[in-house]
């Protein structure tokens, strides 16, 4: 379980991306305040997404279905540095990742009462070896085909992760997958 007392802060930004402050994770998420985040999808050689479903006891969006990785930069920590770094404290994975796009959003979860509002910056990779994810962030990991994916969110979107969903859709827009 994540110690809250511990918690790191995000950084606080306008919808330009202009620094306003930091403050702790769970107050932004309590107050619904944008902040910056990263969202990892990672692609193996068969073109298979890799995707998590979020540990249990996270204390918001748990145990639903989301992109290889997300997180938030720290202070004075580029969305790259925080993509390398989470993915590999996620899912123990190093490799090269390509910045993508940029989108803000706005989600709910209605079982914590807690917001995400994040300018949320997207990045890809491709990864074919063995990994062993940590067990404090991460219930499980499936690859799928992007197609199979689909039907399956088409038919459980509440089980997935409304970013995730929201970059499937402008990376399909993209023509990336």
């Amino acid at each position: 379980m994540e110690d809250l007392n511990k918690e790191e802060e995000v950084v606080l930004v306008d919808e330009e991306n202009n620094v306003l402050g930091y403050v702790g994770k769970l107050e932004a998420h309590k107050k619904a305040l944008l902040h910056r985040a990263i969202s990892v999808i990672l692609f193996n050689s068969k073109g298979e997404q890799l995707i998590q479903q979020r540990a249990w006891d996270k204390y918001h969006f748990a145990g639903i279905w989301s992109n290889t990785c997300c997180s938030h930069p720290r202070k004075n920590e580029t969305f790259q540095g925080a993509a390398e770094r989470r993915l590999f404290e996620e899912l123990g994975i190093k490799t090269p990742l390509k910045e993508e796009f940029y989108f803000i959003y706005k989600a709910h979860d209605e079982k914590s009462g807690l917001t995400e509002w994040e300018y949320d910056t997207v990045f890809t990779g491709v990864f074919d070896g063995a990994f062993e994810f940590n067990k404090d962030e991460v219930a499980d990991v499936r690859w799928l085909k992007t197609e199979e994916l689909e039907k399956d969110i088409d038919k459980n979107p509440e089980q997935y992760s409304y970013w995730f969903r929201t970059i499937l859709a402008e990376m399909k827009k993209r023509g990336t997958i």
